[in-house]
């Protein structure tokens, strides 16, 4: 299964994946999961927000057991994140069926459409919508950088955006929802001896999300000639969209945050011009929501006053926002408690920073991660990385996890 997704969107220059919604490379991950459903006997099928299902048992019976996660990516991304929980989970259900496990339960295994936000600057988009947090008004909104908005970009990819919307039919049908993803940080990574940022293991269970959104900062000022217009006469707005992002990085640090500027838009965009405009995306995220208003307001505080040091004209627009997310601690217990009857130690568990599918769908319905060991912590990059025996460990681990929900 690894080998056969491996170069769908694959970048030769970077090594990368472009993998973005509703595009070619979209299309070849979702024609993958939809003959994964059907070698097993799954019945397959796609929702009114374009997210696919692959069914083994009635969806109509009710309390079904749900695994899954992505298959697209950011700009230039890794091969795990996202693809490593979709491959795990058809991976756990081949090995459940080796064990001879009977299911009491439906169980499905799905791929969330769009959960990056790579396209149209809004991250788990097919799970927002599912989940009613995004109104179709709002999503009928969304553009990418061509101007292309989702309900054509959809259409053109030959699926009916009329339909797209809050499906409280489909997340009735679920019990419960566990997702495995990559770690993306070291915590499983660090050694056992004694660290209390890590544990070694190759497995752990998530606890929290942390809260975290996206703030875009629009720059105004005069675009002129680079080389005829004097220092002192210049509104160039760049200047203070470099000390704001020196000013997210000293707010971060204070706090024990994390603040990015990954994104940046230029007008005119030329060698030889002053830029009239400079929008650069902010990614901030924190512990808890009072740490992360702290360090936003810090930052937005800060470029204010750039902007006027500098006669700049300033926006700032919160574009989207998660509040911390504490996945349901019966659900999380029950995992541990298989774990640790399967393996005979305590599994440990972790924090997290980045955003999923099961962030959003947990207000809805109980939801719970698996994290697996990155040795490195890279991720969003082509240097992500787990080792064939963690990713062995982590299939094992989440067959036991859908056995012991599913099968009892």
């Amino acid at each position: 299964m690894w080998a056969d997704l491996s170069p769908i969107g694959r970048n030769p220059e970077t090594g990368g994946y472009r993998r973005h919604a509703w595009t070619g490379a979209d299309a070849d991950c979702r024609t993958w999961f939809q003959e994964q459903a059907e070698t097993r006997g799954l019945t397959y099928e796609t929702d009114r927000n374009g997210n696919q299902w692959a069914w083994l048992g009635d969806p109509a019976q009710g309390d079904a057991v749900v695994t899954g996660s992505h298959l697209d990516s950011v700009p230039d991304g890794g091969a795990f994140d996202g693809p490593l929980g979709v491959v795990s989970s058809f991976a756990a259900l081949d090995e459940l069926r080796a064990r001879g496990a009977k299911f009491t339960k439906p169980l499905a295994i799905t791929n969330f459409g769009d959960e990056e936000g790579a396209r149209f600057g809004l991250a788990c988009v097919g799970s927002r919508l599912t989940a009613g947090k995004l109104t179709r008004e709002a999503a009928y909104e969304l553009r990418d950088a061509d101007g292309v908005s989702l309900p054509e970009a959809m259409e053109a990819a030959g699926y009916d955006p009329s339909t797209i919307g809050a499906d409280p039919e489909r997340l009735a049908r679920v019990g419960s929802f566990v997702e495995l993803h990559v770690e993306q940080g070291r915590a499983l990574a660090l050694s056992n001896s004694g660290s209390a940022a890590g544990s070694g293991d190759a497995v752990g269970i998530a606890s929290a999300i942390w809260p975290h959104g996206r703030w875009r900062f629009d720059f105004r000022g005069e675009a002129n000639h680079a080389g005829t217009t004097r220092l002192v006469d210049r509104r160039d707005p760049m200047l203070s969209y470099a000390e704001t992002v020196l000013a997210a990085r000293r707010e971060a640090e204070l706090a024990g945050a994390v603040a990015t500027f990954g994104k940046i838009a230029v007008e005119p965009n030329g060698v030889n011009a002053i830029p009239s405009l400079v929008r650069g995306w902010l990614d901030s995220r924190a512990a808890d929501q009072s740490t992360l208003d702290t360090v936003v307001t810090a930052i937005e505080k800060a470029a204010r006053e750039y902007a006027d040091r500098h006669g700049i004209d300033l926006d700032v627009v919160r574009e989207s926002f998660t509040p911390v997310v504490e996945f349901q601690h019966a659900l999380r217990d029950e995992l541990g408690a298989v774990l640790r009857e399967r393996t005979g130690r305590e599994i440990p568990v972790l924090g997290t920073g980045a955003g999923h599918d099961a962030g959003i769908l947990s207000e809805s319905i109980p939801t719970a991660m698996l994290f697996v060991r990155n040795p490195t912590g890279v991720s969003h990059s082509p240097a992500e990385y787990a080792a064939e025996d963690d990713c062995l460990a982590g299939v094992r681990a989440l067959a036991d996890v859908l056995e012991g929900l599913a099968c009892r």
